[in-house]
Formats: C-alpha cells, sequence, structure tokens
C-alpha cells in the first residue's frame, strides 16, 4: 500500500517536472509558495479581517482555526511521522527553492490555507451568518478568492518539489476537517451567546 502509494506520488512529481513546469512561470510559482511560508498571507488574512468589524468574528475565528492546526500539523504529526522530503528521496527530482527544514507530511503550507478556508466558506455557506446582501455579496467574493488562492498554494509545492502529493492532500484534508470543527464549535458558543 505505502510502496504504491510512493509510486503515484513520484509519477505526478515527475509529470508536473517535465509537462507542467514552464520558465515563465517558475518565479511566479516560487512567489505565491513564499506567501504561504509560515502562514505569512493566511495570518495577514485574519488581521485584516479582525480589524474590519464586519468581519470581525470570520477572521478571529480563522485566526483560532490557524492556531489550532499548526499545533496538529507542524508541531504533532509532521514530528511523529517524520517524512523525508521528495528531492531527498526521488532521483532526478529538481527542487526551485531552497531546502526545508522541516519534515514533509502532512503539508502545513496546504493545511493552515484550508483552516483558514473552512472557516471562511462554512460561516458563508453553511452557516450564513451574513445577512445584508450587500455584505454577504462581499463576503462570498473574499471567501471564494481565498479557496482559489489555497488551491493554488497547495499545488505550487508539488511544483516546486517540497512535497508529495500525498502530503498536500493530507495537509488540505487537516485544514478542512480543523476549520470546520472550529467554525461549528464557534457558531455553537456564538448562537447560544
Amino acid at each position: 500500500m505505502i510502496e504504491s502509494v510512493f509510486e503515484i506520488d513520484r509519477n505526478i512529481l515527475f509529470f508536473i517536472q517535465n509537462n507542467l513546469r514552464f520558465e515563465w512561470l517558475t518565479p511566479i510559482m516560487k512567489f505565491i509558495t513564499g506567501l504561504g511560508d509560515h502562514g505569512y498571507l493566511w495570518i495577514a488574512l485574519c488581521i485584516i479581517m479582525i480589524i474590519v468589524s464586519k468581519t470581525r468574528y470570520m477572521g478571529i475565528t480563522s485566526f483560532i482555526s490557524l492556531a489550532i492546526n499548526y499545533i496538529i500539523t507542524n508541531l504533532i504529526i509532521k514530528n511523529a511521522v517524520g517524512r523525508t522530503r521528495p528531492y531527498e528521496v526521488i532521483k532526478g527530482l529538481k527542487l526551485l527553492i531552497e531546502k526545508q527544514d522541516d519534515y514533509s507530511f502532512p503539508s502545513g503550507h496546504s493545511a493552515s490555507a484550508f483552516a483558514v478556508v473552512a472557516v471562511m466558506f462554512y460561516l458563508t455557506y453553511i452557516a450564513k451568518i451574513y445577512k445584508d446582501r450587500d455584505e454577504e455579496k462581499f463576503i462570498k467574493i473574499l471567501t471564494d478568492v481565498s479557496v482559489i488562492c489555497a488551491f493554488i498554494i497547495a499545488y505550487t509545492r508539488l511544483y516546486v518539489a517540497v512535497h508529495y502529493p500525498s502530503d498536500v492532500v493530507a495537509g488540505t484534508v487537516i485544514g478542512i476537517i480543523v476549520g470546520f470543527l472550529t467554525a461549528g464549535v464557534g457558531e455553537k458558543i456564538r448562537r447560544r451567546n
């Protein structure tokens, strides 16, 4: 099972390297992947949402989700699993950015991105906490753009060869679960008060 997953991961990474990397695109992908370093983009988004009164609750909930996700992903799972980065294992795979100083599984960039956008999606589309029509339209646009950014950042981790596809999938799933649980619990508390 693990061998077949590794083989699929390897084939996908080589497919990206051989067919989807372009000289003009590489600097853009490096820049985008850098936005996710240490969760900078998502921390900044949370801070902006906290500052704006209309999105304050969403910003606080997203920030809590991001913090919980960091503990689960970066402090617990990465160290427990200890998976080596693909560029250190797969011969012929070309790393496009600097070597990473932590383990590969799961992708912290993907987990962080989806921990935040899952909260945004939950509050916007499931809990529907925004009732004002103009406010709702703005929040939906913000959420949709954030979801697209999360997918792009997750993909860049494969493009630059610092993660296996299974790392990215696991990080995405963990982020979504953490985000949905955080938003769900937050909504229960908010409605009680």
